[in-house]
């Protein structure tokens, strides 16, 4: 549903709740009917399952039989280093499978843990998980929205909407209709987002949407859906396919001939399961690991992590990668470096010039400490907190000394 394309009145209907939010009763059988307002994952495998899915390739399971086989025929030496080789390409996978694997609880650690609710006309406060569509939120300067919302009042509101859009500056809000029906995210301006931050003003909006029918959501389910073979993997699907054919046929062939000559049938045996073995190309899937490895390590030191190896080749033929420079290849913070004071500036009520800038910069900020004892708010701001308590001029007391006035 587009709801930055209806005006706020037909959101209230659509969503049959006002301004004064859900009566309790209501918000129980929604939260029934619609879930909590979490991020959910699908079953996740265990370690030892994760490890055994590095096995399941047809040319790893072509190089266990010839594995097996070489021990069959006392071929020790041929076994030992198919083995290896084995090995080797399942412990690399499953490390780059694993580190990726991470990626849906940092996702999960993005989310607000607390909301400010109106329900039944009283504002309260609840876990973000209890929030439902058609829910009256609240927003406030360092706040993480909790769902995704249709803004109904804003206030100097801006937010920054780095963890959808990329977009590293914070973005003004407002709650004027769009005419445009499908805007990309970034240009919804009376949309509030899950995961992203207040870092300025307040606002008011309708819950429309929570859980992962949430934006932030979409992106979870990407993350656990099956993925596409590559290029590559296809190609070495389909090889290992004609391969292991040609290979069967051959040896028949060779058993069959040397029956009909009248030779030993053990030893037929023995001769056709060595062609097996010597037309296995035990090598191929070690030099193709061994190549994705070393270019996803090249890739890891430029802080990009590679989930399946085979994405290394897929990525390999990209001709062009287009992407927007701000907020995609630098880090969304501030720092100051340096400060400036004036040869004229005095002494004020004994507080020195530098203690003067340090106090307006203390007293002058909208910057909160969330629940993980880290600072949200406007970066530029965030950079000014960040300074003026790391200097040694900084005094605590002055929090207590000059109280904002509500």
């Amino acid at each position: 549903m587009n709801h930055h394309f209806l005006p706020i009145s037909e959101n209230y209907q659509l969503l049959n709740t006002s301004k004064q939010g859900l009566h309790h009763s209501e918000a129980e059988e929604r939260l029934s009917q619609y879930g909590k307002n979490e991020l959910t994952e699908k079953k996740k495998a265990s370690v030892f399952v994760l490890f055994l899915h590095q096995f399941k390739d047809i040319m790893i399971v072509i190089l266990l039989l010839a594995a097996v086989i070489s021990f069959v025929i006392s071929d020790i030496k041929d076994a030992v280093v198919i083995l290896i080789i084995v090995l080797l390409n399942a412990i690399i996978g499953f490390v780059q499978e694993y580190r990726a694997e991470k990626a849906m609880a940092a996702l999960r650690k993005m989310t607000a843990f607390n909301a400010t609710v109106r329900r039944s006309g009283n504002v309260v406060q609840l876990a973000a998980s209890e929030i439902v569509p058609g829910d009256i939120v609240i927003l406030e300067a360092g706040m993480s929205v909790p769902a995704d919302i249709r803004l109904t009042e804003t206030y100097a509101l801006k937010i920054e909407e780095a963890s959808l859009t990329g977009e590293s500056n914070a973005v003004e809000k407002s709650t004027e209709e769009i005419i445009s029906e499908n805007p990309p995210l970034g240009d919804r301006f009376n949309m509030a987002y899950k995961t992203t931050i207040v870092t300025y003003g307040r606002a008011e909006g309708i819950v429309v949407a929570t859980g992962m029918n949430t934006e932030i959501g979409r992106i979870a389910k990407l993350l656990q859906e099956e993925e596409a073979q590559t290029p590559l993997q296809k190609r070495l699907t389909e090889f290992g396919k004609k391969l292991s054919f040609i290979v069967i046929i051959i040896c028949a062939i060779i058993y069959g001939v040397g029956l009909l000559r009248g030779e030993d049938p053990i030893k037929m045996l023995l001769t056709a399961i060595s062609v097996a073995v010597a037309a296995i190309p035990e090598a191929l899937p070690a030099v193709i690991t061994i190549s994705l490895a070393l270019g996803a390590s090249r890739m890891v030191r430029k802080n990009a992590l590679i989930r399946k190896l085979p994405a290394v080749e897929t990525l390999g033929s990209v001709t062009y990668i287009c992407s927007d420079k701000t907020g995609t290849i630098t880090q969304n913070k501030m720092t100051v470096m340096d400060i400036w004071l004036s040869s004229k500036a005095e002494v004020i009520h004994e507080f020195s010039p530098e203690q003067l800038l340090l106090l307006a910069m203390e007293l002058n900020h909208d910057v909160i400490v969330d629940e993980n004892n880290e600072l949200k708010g406007d970066p530029t701001e965030i950079a000014l907190v960040e300074y003026f308590r790391k200097s040694n001029d900084y005094n605590k007391q002055w929090m207590a000394d000059f109280k904002r006035q509500p």
